[in-house]
């Protein structure tokens, strides 16, 4: 199949496609005899794959690494199940920084609406932000 065939069965761009092609997560296909390329099912199934792997939050190097292992005929789970972790872990400490940050931004919410905005008379500064900050 040409590549807009395999973009259309897949939902992705045949610009997508070349990209995926040039950085060697899709093998080069065959060539037909006016030079367009000629996808095989497999590579359906390829590029199925890399679609849900990114879904599931891997990069493409990530997912360039497990296709690597399975393509050397390794078993690939542990590895994936490594990157995946690391993802899980990535996310908790992302929630736990955005927590704190809420924290603190409900805290100068609550303070704010008890200052008078007559007294907000620094033109360069927002008194609801640096009062806050020099509080003891």
């Amino acid at each position: 199949m040409k590549t807009g065939q395999l973009g259309e069965r897949c939902g992705v761009s045949a610009k997508t496609i070349r990209y995926y092609e040039s950085i060697g997560l899709i093998d080069e296909p065959r060539r037909t005899a006016n030079g367009y390329r000629d996808y095989g099912d497999g590579s359906v199934e390829r590029l199925r794959f890399i679609r849900e792997a990114q879904s599931s939050g891997l990069t493409l190097a990530e997912i360039a690494s497990v296709l690597e292992l399975k393509g050397a005929g390794k078993r690939s789970c542990g590895h994936t199940m490594a990157l995946i972790d690391a993802h899980v872990a990535s996310i908790d400490a992302q929630i736990a920084h955005l927590a704190v940050a809420r924290e603190e931004l409900v805290m100068l919410a609550e303070r704010g609406r008890k200052l008078n905005p007559s007294h907000c008379t620094d033109p360069n500064r927002c008194q609801v932000i640096v009062e806050a900050r020099t509080e003891p």
